[in-house]
C-alpha cells in the first residue's frame, strides 16, 4: 500500500508548475502527496494510459487505485492532501466546477505567455501546450 493519498503529475520544466510544486512540497508533511515530474526523461506517459501532449495540456493527478483525474480536480485533491483543501472547496460547487475548469483550461493554454509576464519563462520551450478536444459533432 503507498503511503500517499494523490499523486501530482506535473512539468518540471514549467516555472509556474516547479512553484506551485514546490509550494505544495513544503506544505506536505504527512506526505500524503506524491509529486512526479513528467518532463523527467525516464517518465514513461503510457504507465497512465495517456500521452505525453495529453500530460502537457492539462495538469493530472493519480490515486494510489490507479484513477486519473484532470484540471481543477487535481488542485482541489492535491490541496487536500496538504491540509489546504479548504482553500479550493468551493471550486467544487456546482456552477464554480464548470467556470474552474474553463478557467483553468484558458490558463493552462496561455501559461508560457502568463509565466513570461512575470519573468518566468520556460528556458527549453518543451513546455509548450496543446488542449486536445474531441471534435464537435
Amino acid at each position: 500500500m503507498n503511503s500517499w493519498r494523490f499523486k501530482l503529475l506535473y512539468d518540471g520544466d514549467c516555472p509556474l508548475c516547479q512553484r506551485e510544486a514546490r509550494f505544495l512540497q513544503k506544505r506536505n508533511r504527512h506526505g500524503w502527496l506524491a509529486f512526479e515530474d513528467i518532463a523527467a526523461p525516464n517518465f514513461d506517459p503510457a504507465v497512465y494510459r495517456t500521452t505525453q501532449a495529453e500530460l502537457m495540456g492539462v495538469i493530472h493527478g493519480v490515486f494510489p487505485d490507479g484513477r486519473v483525474v484532470k484540471k481543477v480536480e487535481v488542485f482541489r485533491e492535491a490541496y487536500r492532501a496538504v491540509g489546504l483543501g479548504w482553500l479550493l472547496a468551493p471550486t467544487g460547487w456546482p456552477g464554480l466546477r464548470w467556470l474552474t475548469d474553463c478557467g483553468y483550461e484558458w490558463f493552462a493554454r496561455n501559461r508560457m505567455g502568463i509565466g513570461k509576464m512575470f519573468g518566468r519563462k520556460c528556458e527549453t520551450g518543451a513546455c509548450e501546450v496543446s488542449i486536445h478536444r474531441p471534435p464537435k459533432s
